[in-house]
């Protein structure tokens, strides 16, 4: 061990990096106790919690690597990115755990929540008028009936660890409970469009894709506006922003 190397960090929760250890700083205990809880029932490889002292959750690093990031250039292989759609298929397929997740809103407070977000995006100038209203038309479909699945909530391709062809883990549970499968699909893919149909190979089954591109618009809508204001930048190439301008 020659350093710490900061992950993540913001106004909310911080990720460092210690050798072969993640050391997860949350001082939302009920946020930590959903992660923990969604590992211990996820039928899909997941972190070995080393140990636990509140703030701080010690996950061991998984073997491998991701797929790549949002705004970056997505690595791996079609049959890599099929293996991911296999084990997001796997925990879908799972008994769903008894929390509502970050996947579980309702069409009314989901619908409700995109409103009052379009609204600000618009009143304060972050985002054209058009590019808002035109998304939020897109993002109406996700607003309709769905089955309660195991959902892990936050599924950026940043939280699934590969190693070849093979899952070797997904991190970050926090948001995890019952919800809407799509929608983790959707997160999956997001700005990554060009793998979808790898992913769905892997999962398998039918998927409504005016339901993923929905959910591409609805995510990246109330994400422009808590990302910026949290020292990300949801402007820069091939993120949220431009994610929302391939729906015009």
């Amino acid at each position: 061990m020659d350093k710490v190397e900061v992950v993540v960090a913001h106004a909310e929760r911080a990720t460092l990096r210690v050798g072969d250890v993640f050391l997860k700083v949350d001082a939302d205990q009920a946020r930590v106790d959903a992660e923990v809880e969604a590992m211990a029932l996820a039928p899909v490889p997941t972190p070995e919690i080393r140990w636990r002292k509140p703030p701080v959750l010690a996950l061991a690093a998984l073997p491998g690597a991701t797929l790549g990031r949002l705004g970056g250039r997505a690595t791996g292989s079609a049959a890599g990115w099929a293996a991911a759609g296999a084990a997001i298929r796997k925990l879908h397929d799972a008994p769903p755990p008894p929390r509502t997740g970050r996947a579980g809103r309702s069409a009314a407070a989901l619908g409700a929540e995109l409103d009052a977000e379009c609204a600000l995006l618009v009143a304060n100038g972050v985002l054209p008028a058009d590019l808002v209203a035109r998304n939020r038309r897109v993002a109406e479909a996700a607003l309709r009936p769905w089955t309660p699945a195991f959902t892990h909530g936050d599924l950026q391709i940043a939280h699934v660890f590969l190693d070849g062809d093979e899952v070797t883990g997904i991190i970050d549970w926090s948001e995890a409970g019952r919800g809407d499968a799509l929608y983790d699909l959707a997160t999956f893919t997001l700005g990554h469009e060009e793998h979808l149909d790898d992913v769905l190979t892997g999962y398998g089954g039918d998927v409504d894709l005016d339901v993923i591109h929905a959910w591409w618009s609805a995510r990246s809508l109330l994400a422009v506006r808590w990302l910026a204001e949290h020292g990300f930048d949801p402007f820069a190439p091939g993120c949220e922003v431009d994610v929302l301008r391939s729906r015009m």
